[in-house]
């Protein structure tokens, strides 16, 4: 039997926000500081904990780890209420959302924040996810460090991917083979026209030339099409000796009833997040069709939907629309790269590197409401700057009901 019992913290507007990642969290956390008591939140997601994925790339290196989050508490902190299912199916026209598990939750404001499923994309290749790949690629490591393998191809598969971590699996591989005195041909693979290209001229300059001095070939222009028997066949027509290749995954929508999905999975929205056809159902993060899939981008889509769905509910807010601004924390295996670009500024396209923080936290994923979150309650002790000019630190007063 369907179960259609909700605990409610308020009596406000009913939002539930589906998915427990950057998106679906920074939507909760920004509405419950816009619209205070004037909205009642649920919060739905399918696992028990965030994981903060970005800083998987270090964990093979013990240089970092991919802390985790518990959900309950993130919820409790917002105070709002946490079911652990996952999204099966939306009947729109009863403002009703239906679980895996045949749970029915009333709704007046939908927030779709699944996130996006990583898939393999190139045949014979380490696929690099994060945390569940850590282990293998650590096996990978003790094979370069042992000289059983002399050649590593690190490979972008397709256009349209997040390309960051690949780079950085990249230069912290040859950091770490440096130190140990080992020789291993390294090449990064990518379709982009140059490297890190998203970012602007100023970052793919400063890409190239970090790749160059760490000893890393580059190939850019190139598709990936085929590995087998050390060989990676790639287009246009050529072959790349490598007797391992890591890859980024590609990405696909999770399948919900009852929404409009692409062939891949993604659901098409508006500026302000709201999905085609819909008028109190919303979208943000990796399953939007958005094809930049990084959590800073999910977290800003999070925002213009907060902003819209506190309007809804009576809060004084002016909604702005999602206009994407790039910010990606570099791990290089010595000082780290902060790049910014914002392509769609009023003056053009503005590319920045530096070694200072650009924002603020200066953390991997640059959210409004989240960052500071989690650097206050998940025990992230950071130091602010004496200068935080053009810093984007917001001070949230959440209710604490618990440590996430």
């Amino acid at each position: 039997m369907a179960n259609t019992h909700r605990p409610k913290s308020f009596d406000g507007l009913r939002v539930l926000v589906a998915g427990g990642g950057v998106a679906g969290l920074e939507t909760l956390l920004a509405l419950r500081a816009l619209a205070g008591d004037l909205v009642d939140l649920e919060l739905l997601a399918a696992e028990p904990a965030f994981w903060y994925r970005p800083l998987a790339v270090a964990e093979p290196f013990d240089a970092g780890s991919a802390h985790h989050f518990e959900l309950a508490g993130i919820a409790e902190a917002a105070a709002a209420g946490f079911t652990l299912a996952q999204l099966a199916s939306v009947d729109a026209d009863a403002n009703l959302a239906r679980t895996s598990h045949a749970m029915e939750i009333g709704y007046d404001a939908l927030v779709i924040a699944c996130g996006a499923l990583p898939r393999p994309a190139l045949a014979g290749a380490l696929t690099f996810r994060g945390p569940a790949d850590t282990d293998a690629y650590r096996r990978l490591l003790v094979e370069a460090e042992s000289g059983s393998i002399g050649s590593i191809a690190f490979v972008v598969p397709a256009p349209g991917i997040w390309p960051l971590p690949l780079y950085e699996l990249a230069l912290l591989t040859a950091t770490h083979l440096d130190r140990r005195h080992e020789q291993v041909e390294l090449t990064l693979v990518t379709p982009e026209p140059a490297p890190l290209a998203l970012f602007g001229a100023a970052a793919s300059e400063a890409a190239r030339e970090l790749l160059s001095s760490h000893g890393v070939a580059l190939r850019t222009g190139c598709h990936a099409t085929r590995y087998q028997a050390g060989r990676l066949e790639l287009d246009p027509d050529a072959t790349l000796l490598a007797e391992r290749v890591v890859a980024l995954p590609r990405l696909e929508g999770q399948r919900i009833l009852g929404m409009p999905q692409d062939s891949d999975g993604f659901i098409a929205t508006d500026l302000s997040g709201r999905v085609s056809g819909f008028t109190n159902v919303f979208a943000a993060g990796d399953i939007t069709q958005f094809p930049i899939k990084q959590g800073g981008i999910a977290a800003q889509q999070a925002d213009a939907v907060a902003e819209v769905i506190a309007g809804l509910a009576g809060a004084r807010v002016h909604p702005h629309r999602f206009q994407p601004v790039l910010r990606g924390l570099l791990l290089t295996g010595s000082a780290p790269r902060y790049l910014r670009n914002e392509p769609h500024g009023a003056e053009g396209t503005r590319s920045t590197v530096a070694g200072d923080a650009l924002w603020w936290p200066p953390s991997k994923i640059v959210g409004r409401y989240l960052a500071p979150f989690l650097a206050r309650y998940g025990g992230l002790e950071i130091e602010p700057p004496a200068d935080r000019s053009g810093a984007i630190e917001v001070e949230i007063d959440l209710p604490v009901g618990g440590s996430p």
